[in-house]
Formats: C-alpha cells, structure tokens, sequence
C-alpha cells in the first residue's frame, strides 16, 4: 500500500472506525478499571493488529506506511487503544520473522485476531536503557528453559496473555529472548497505579523457573534479542505518529473553542496571543510529521535509520506534551477539568517521553553517530 490515493482511503476508515468506536469512550477508558478485551477485538476484525503482515498470516499486506497512519489515526481516539494497534503489531511482526512453527502456530492468529494481549518484558529494576546489564536468566533444563528473575515497567504486563521476555542464557551468558504463556506456573504479577495509559496497565513480572519450550526461544541460534533491538528503530518511530495523533485531537478541541469563546466582546481566536501558539504547535507537529516519514521510508528502503529513530523518540513527545499543556491553558479553567479530556490527553503523551528509551540515551545514540563512539565512549 504505497498509493497515495491507496493511503488516503485507509487514513479515511481508519479515522472513521476510531473516531466512531473508541472516541467517546476514552475518558472512560483513560480513568482505569478492566483491561478494554473488546476495543482489542475489534481492532483485530478490522485488520489493524497486523497491517504489515502478509495476507496469507492474516495481515492486510500493507507497508509500514500504513501501520504509521494507523497509530496516529487510533491515538487521536484512543491512546490506549493505539498502543493496543503498536504492541499486537510489533509482536505479530516478531513472531512471524524470528518464531518456530511452534510459536507461529500457537500466537500469530490470536495476536493479530486481537485473542491475545502481548507484552515485550525487556526492562529490569537494575537495567533499563543498558539491556547488557539484564540479570534475568534462562537456565537449560531437559526440553526447555526456565526462566528466573524480574521484569519491570512492562506495559500490558498485568494483563498480558504472552511475553517476549529477554533473559541471559546461564550457560553461554548470551542474551536471548523467548516466547512465554503467562498462565505458566511461576509466574506473579503487579500492576502499577499510574498516571496515564490506565486503560492497558504497566507493572512487572517476577518469574520462578518459569519453564519455556525450547521450541519458544526467538531467532535461529537465538538472535532474537538482536531482532528486538532492531525493531526499536520501528518503535520510537511509531510512538511519534501516537504523538501526533494525541496532540492533533487537543490542538482541535482547542481551536474549536477559541473560535467560539468569546471575550471582550470578541472571539478568542481574535487575539495574537491566541492565535499564534497554535500556528507554531502546528508547524513543530508538521516537521515531527516529516521525519517520521522519512524515517519509515527508509527503513521501507532498508537503510539505516537509528538517528532518525533517536530523533523522534526524544524530540516528538516533547513537542507533544508542550502542544497539549498549551491546550490546556488555552482553555482556561475548563482546561483543568477532569470533564474535558485535556488532561488525560497530557498524562497519556507524559509516558511517551520515558518509554522505549530516556531523551537523554536517544541524544547520546544522535552524538555518537555525529561525532564518533571512538571519541564520545560507549
């Protein structure tokens, strides 16, 4: 799908099904309570948690073009269930390119059918952007692993069907990834009370020689860590298309009301000091737009698109929070109210600046690249 007509009609149905079907249950949603099953199903009816994917697995067959304008187009309604369209996604993609029959059999049709609520369980309490420092291990054993240790700030994790889960082999000290049913023996769970993203949770994972299938450990020789930290260039690349998303449904309940508001006797559109943030929000969201393009353009391509990635990843929620929380002023005292969904819209895109790597780890991947490791250190 690389027809801009093509593009059109899927941004189209894609904004009519979110802004139809989750739009007026955000709020809701956003307050917390049980994880939304039946936004995830739908989602899955309507081809969405396998856009890439080809069409004999069950996927629509489209590029990652279209994965893009499907996060942004949900997380306008629904920043939740736009994490819902990321994170079936990115786990359909992995199992199909690095699972065994055995694996593909058992969770490729359920993640794309929205069946099944994945989770990828990489960040430890004692490792979070260095992934080299994991202690979680994965022990041999007779047909298998088992699996002992803890996983923490895992999205989806309190509700989570299947895990990716990253640990290192005790035997080898590589650093694998393996596919784990969370109904396991061994398994126990806590779920985080947070400010944003409640409709999908984060909590962590502790895991007693939890036993894993040999057939279930990722990638020929097990190189699916490797193939997780690629697809971190993908990630942070669709978590600025949720940004957008986010940031356009405030910027339009903002100019919604500024157009009608008055004061002075006049509409608050009228006065400069009104007016012009919105322009500038606007243009800083048009240039978050253009790189995120070009960074799925050329990882479409296959060329290297890490600083990019690292771009987006620290700039794009930030232009984001700074365009709601503008928002919110403009509104005034109705910006403040729990009524509106201002303020959820501005906790959802907070998490955004921390997930999936710090501001401060993308800058030093952008340095590096622009100076030299040789010089800057590892």
């Amino acid at each position: 799908m690389t027809d801009h007509a093509e593009l059109a009609d899927f941004r189209a149905t894609v904004r009519a099904l979110a802004r139809k079907t989750f739009l007026d249950g955000y709020l809701a949603r956003a307050r917390g309570g049980a994880y939304p099953r039946d936004t995830l199903r739908i989602l899955g009816d309507n081809g969405l948690l396998g856009v890439c994917l080809p069409e004999d697995c069950g996927g629509q067959g489209a590029g990652l073009d279209a994965l893009g304008i499907a996060c942004e187009e949900v997380a306008y309604a629904d920043a939740a269930c736009a994490y819902q369209v990321f994170a079936n996604n990115v786990a359909a993609d992995l199992f199909l390119t690095a699972g065994s029959p055995e694996v593909i059999d058992r969770w490729l049709a359920p993640t794309v059918e929205g069946r099944a609520v994945c989770a990828i369980a990489l960040t430890e309490p004692g490792a979070g952007s260095d992934a080299q420092g994991l202690t979680a291990k994965a022990v041999p054993i007779d047909g298998g692993w088992e699996l002992s240790g803890e996983k923490t700030s895992i999205t989806q994790a309190p509700d989570a069907d299947v895990a990716i889960v990253v640990a290192r082999e005790s035997d080898s000290g590589r650093i694998s990834a393996f596919v784990m049913a969370m109904d396991s023996p061994g398994i126990s769970r806590q779920r985080f009370d947070d400010p944003g993203f409640r409709a999908v949770g984060r909590g962590s994972l502790m895991m007693d020689r939890v036993f894993v299938p040999t057939s279930h450990r990722m990638g020929e020789g097990g190189r699916g860590f490797a193939l997780i930290m690629q697809e971190f260039d993908l990630t942070r690349t669709l978590i600025a298309y949720m940004v957008l998303g986010i940031a356009h449904r405030a910027l339009d309940l903002t100019i919604e009301h500024v157009r009608n508001r008055t004061s002075f006797g006049k509409a608050l559109s009228h006065y400069q000091g009104v007016s012009l943030p919105i322009a500038e929000h606007l243009t800083h969201l048009a240039a978050v737009r253009a790189l995120a393009d070009s960074a799925l353009a050329a990882r479409s391509a296959g060329r290297p698109h890490t600083v990019e990635a690292a771009m987006l990843k620290w700039w794009a929620p930030q232009v984001g929070f700074k365009a709601v929380q503008e928002c919110v002023v403009l509104h005034g005292h109705l910006g403040w109210s729990e009524e509106m969904p201002l303020q959820a819209l501005l906790r959802d895109i907070s998490g955004f600046q921390i997930g999936d790597g710090t501001p401060q780890i993308q800058k030093l991947i952008i340095a590096r690249a622009a100076i030299g490791p040789e010089v800057m250190g590892r």
